[in-house]
């Protein structure tokens, strides 16, 4: 018997039912969350006890329109299964953030970036219109002509404005394939110099430049990994197995070349979660040979260290050895392509954590977003560096001296992480103003946290 065929607006439509009457059944005074399996946030917070919102039906593409290149998508779809369905009819949203099970609802009202941002900007840039659950209870279509100051305030407002449960985004055309060069430089200014030709031009040495981003292994070993898009066929890598991405774009030569497939392209971080699969032994390759290859994902990583945060399993393992308790150091911060090469500079000789991944961005907006409020149209670099260093004198001593000197370089730091800004810093770095007159149009009666509440206190 053939199964029965799914009517996705239909079952969208249900589950918004179903979201609508989880919210109406909590006491009036309780705070609303939502119910969620997975999480891609890196800051410390109590376990509730309290249910969360029913998100079981939000979680599909609802259409796609090939014709005039744009998907329909509930908010809770996460990358993995969007990416499955448009590149079907060989398009691919603009900016694919690098981990799977990160969701297109949780980019746009946090911050996802990847290698085209250096020509598509931030992911909520490719948003047309989305329905929000709002703190009040409603579920209102936001856009840049109907609730405007709704649709412009939502990114980075981390789910203290609403929920997106529906998405209308823009896709672009990718080939089957991406043909890479992975380029060395012996210069940290060198590097940044190729970088900007590349986003004023879209060109390095003669070929376009689809894709760019690049790792940083010490002042005197960097790389940019250019990426093409090419329907022509050929042999291609696979970094799902034994092989493992980071490490393949090592060399001594100026330049080497590889090809992926688009779908292998676009997830080439997720197998090892960049190289943080290190941590626990799935890059030894006596151990890797056995590790199942459905468990070589981040979101399998991420229970790994939600279990080793709970536990404390790194701090026990520490004082075994007579060594001090580590402090988390996980961050994504954006520095002025200008001031980049210092920041790397500061960073190498201050915080003892390599490699270090870049990624450029340029705000598309003309009027810019007011809760990340980086400069439209001008050129940025995204900085990710992801370990531990040895606790210092105070708590959290290494992250809030990252926090002054990307304050001190005009930069700005991305809030999926630890954070120790004042409400003053936090307010005048991340629109408190603007942030505030949302926040009391659409959810009055504060039944969703506080944006500084839950991205600075709730430690």
């Amino acid at each position: 018997m053939p199964a029965p065929v799914v009517d996705a607006p239909s079952a969208h439509a249900a589950g918004v039912q179903r979201l609508l009457e989880s919210y109406q059944s909590l006491p009036v005074t309780a705070p609303v969350r939502l119910a969620k399996p997975t999480s891609n946030l890196f800051r410390t917070r109590a376990r509730s006890r309290a249910p969360g919102l029913d998100t079981s039906g939000l979680t599909g593409v609802i259409t796609i329109d090939a014709e005039a290149r744009t998907a329909d998508v509930a908010g809770m779809c996460t990358y993995e299964d969007l990416v499955a369905a448009t590149l079907r009819h060989g398009l691919a949203p603009l900016v694919v953030p690098q981990l799977k099970t990160i969701t297109l609802g949780g980019a746009v009202t946090g911050l996802g970036i990847e290698s085209t941002s250096f020509r598509n900007g931030l992911p909520h840039e490719s948003v047309r219109e989305m329905d929000i659950l709002t703190g009040s209870g409603e579920v209102l279509t936001a856009s840049p002509r109907e609730h405007a100051d709704l649709f412009r305030a939502f990114p980075n407002s981390y789910g203290t404005l609403g929920y997106a449960v529906r998405l209308l985004i823009d896709l672009e055309p990718v080939e089957p394939f991406v043909a890479l060069r992975q380029v060395r430089f012996h210069s940290l200014d060198d590097l940044v110099a190729a970088m900007r030709g590349i986003i004023e031009t879209g060109r390095f040495e003669g070929d376009s430049v689809d894709y760019l981003d690049g790792v940083v292994f010490s002042a005197a070993e960097s790389y940019l990994c250019l990426g093409r898009k090419t329907g022509a066929p050929g042999p291609v890598s696979d970094y799902t197995g034994q092989r493992i991405y980071y490490r393949s774009i090592r060399h001594d030569n100026g330049v080497t070349d590889d090809r992926l497939t688009i779908h292998d392209y676009l997830w080439r971080w997720d197998t090892d979660w960049f190289w943080c699969s290190e941590a626990f032994g799935a890059q030894d390759p006596r151990l890797r040979r056995f590790w199942p290859r459905r468990y070589r994902r981040s979101s399998f990583y991420g229970k790994l260290m939600n279990l080793e945060q709970r536990f404390h399993i790194g701090d026990r393992i520490e004082k075994l050895r007579g060594r001090p308790p580590r402090e988390r150091v996980v961050q994504d911060i954006e520095v002025p392509i200008e001031r980049c090469a210092e920041f790397l500079g500061w960073f190498l000789d201050t915080v003892p954590i390599t490699p270090i991944w870049l990624c450029p961005l340029r705000v598309q907006a003309d009027d810019g977003w007011p809760l990340y409020p980086i400069p439209p149209h001008r050129d940025y670099v995204n900085v990710g560096f992801w370990s531990t260093v040895p606790v210092g004198s105070t708590e959290g001593a290494t992250n809030r001296l990252i926090e002054r000197r990307v304050r001190e370089l005009d930069g700005h730091k991305s809030l999926y992480s630890d954070a120790y800004y004042s409400r003053e810093e936090f307010d005048e770095l991340y629109g408190g103003d603007r942030y505030r007159e949302v926040k009391t149009r659409y959810d009055p009666d504060s039944r969703l946290l506080d944006l500084y509440a839950k991205a600075v206190q709730r430690r």
